[in-house]
């Protein structure tokens, strides 16, 4: 199905598509997916919150791995395979855990959901939309974006709804099926590996003629080169703050809001008012992406996340509870475009598996020791108010960081051939 001539649709925009049902795919192995089945499965397994609480945290530590290895097989075998393989595995895994019956089988069941859905699967889904596409990248990963929201603002609800009808082992065993049954053959009949191997050009087109910045982008840089770049570093670790921001505020933002005075209902509203306002900053940061220096962009986003964290423990009516979630959900919303279409603009798309899994590794680790932290500060002071004080403190760090940080040069040294010789 290539696009033999201009103006025809390119395939790429089918593999946007893909990329986001795999991203949405990842729900078993996420926080805010097994959030939809904390509570009916602490009933069912008898654990308490803090064992779940600890296998939690040791699944998605270990889960981490996933990213680094998938990388490598991405690069190696390609999209269309490995996202095939993974999401026929993640379907059995999650079918397992929908039967387990002890807290030694939930922590396998949970830490292998982690290593493949959370982890695995996410940084192939990236990857396949930075496999093709280069001077569209940003407008082609703020579509992502968008879809993969408008995805999982669909998929929570429905399997919130399966949860409280079937239970959350018939819920979970119906995801399964979904997983091997549906997103499986998608991923093999619709994914190919690159525009190359259906014989067109990156962005369209059957020319070869693509200026020299791009056709280094088509190379790129070795992992071990990008690390070695501070953008790499402070793109990651801003990437990195955000998730684990997110992944607390996620777990405990009822608890959070009700130490301001705030009901449930409040609690409702402001998960609307950030998955809305998300999907603004995934606009904004597509239409903005090709218009200011990503290190700006960047910074942007550092601090409003700063303004919003900062701002929690001052929250004191509903309007600031709105606002406050207004700026959470800009902010998380550029820091998802920017994190998806950064890796590949900067540092190419040849090793683009390996240094998206590093980078993915990261934010995975970050995630887990979000809620931790929130835990210990309300256990040793009774508020969440200083850790919010001193997070908004790093990621303003980060920020300034972006503005001054360089952007590396395109990486044509860096091209390592088929036979792994440069």
């Amino acid at each position: 199905m290539p696009a033999s001539k201009a103006g025809r649709f390119y395939y790429g925009w089918a593999i946007v598509l893909v990329a986001a049902a795999a991203m949405v795919g990842t729900l078993p192995g996420r926080t805010q997916g097994l959030g939809l089945i904390t509570e009916p499965l602490l009933r069912d397994l008898q654990l308490d919150r803090v064992t779940y609480a600890s296998l939690n945290f040791w699944a998605t530590i270990i889960g981490a791995l996933g990213a680094l290895g998938v990388g490598r097989a991405v690069d190696r075998f390609g999209s269309r395979v490995v996202l095939t393989l993974i999401a026929l595995l993640l379907g059995i895994i999650v079918g397992i855990m929908s039967g387990v019956a002890s807290a030694v089988a939930l922590a396998i069941a949970l830490t292998a959901t982690r290593l493949v859905g959370q982890s695995a699967l996410s940084v192939v889904s990236i990857a396949m939309v930075g496999q093709w596409f280069v001077r569209r990248l940003d407008a082609a990963m703020a579509t992502f974006s968008i879809l993969l929201s408008i995805g999982f603002m669909i998929a929570f609800p429905v399997v919130g709804a399966l949860v409280q009808q079937w239970g959350w082992r018939s819920a979970w065993l119906a995801i399964a099926i979904a997983l091997v049954a549906g997103l499986a053959p998608l991923g093999w009949l619709v994914t190919r590996r690159s525009p190359e191997s259906i014989g067109v050009a990156v962005d369209g087109g059957v020319s070869r003629a693509v200026p020299v910045q791009d056709d280094a982008m088509l190379q790129g840089y070795r992992w071990t080169d990008a690390v070695a770049t501070w953008a790499f570093w402070v793109f990651g670790v801003g990437a990195a703050l955000y998730g684990l921001v997110a992944s607390g505020i996620g777990l405990f933002n009822e608890s959070i809001l009700a130490e301001r005075g705030f009901g449930p209902d409040i609690y409702y509203q402001s998960l609307v008012v950030t998955a809305m306002t998300a999907l603004v900053g995934n606009f904004l940061g597509g239409w903005l992406s090709y218009r200011v220096p990503l290190t700006r962009l960047m910074a942007v986003a550092m601090f409003v996340l700063a303004i919003g964290l900062a701002a929690l423990p001052h929250l004191s009516s509903v309007t600031t509870v709105i606002a406050w979630a207004a700026l959470m959900g800009v902010g998380g919303g550029l820091v998802m475009v920017l994190f998806f279409s950064v890796w590949p603009r900067i540092y190419g798309r040849q090793h683009l598996g390996q240094i998206q899994g590093i980078a993915q590794s990261m934010t995975v680790f970050a995630s887990a020791i979000g809620p931790l932290l929130l835990a210990w500060c309300v256990d040793m002071t009774g508020s969440y108010a200083a850790m919010f004080r001193i997070l908004s403190g790093s990621v303003v760090i980060v920020g300034f960081a972006a503005l001054i940080v360089e952007l590396p040069r395109p990486a044509t040294q860096s091209v390592v051939s088929p036979e792994g010789t440069t």
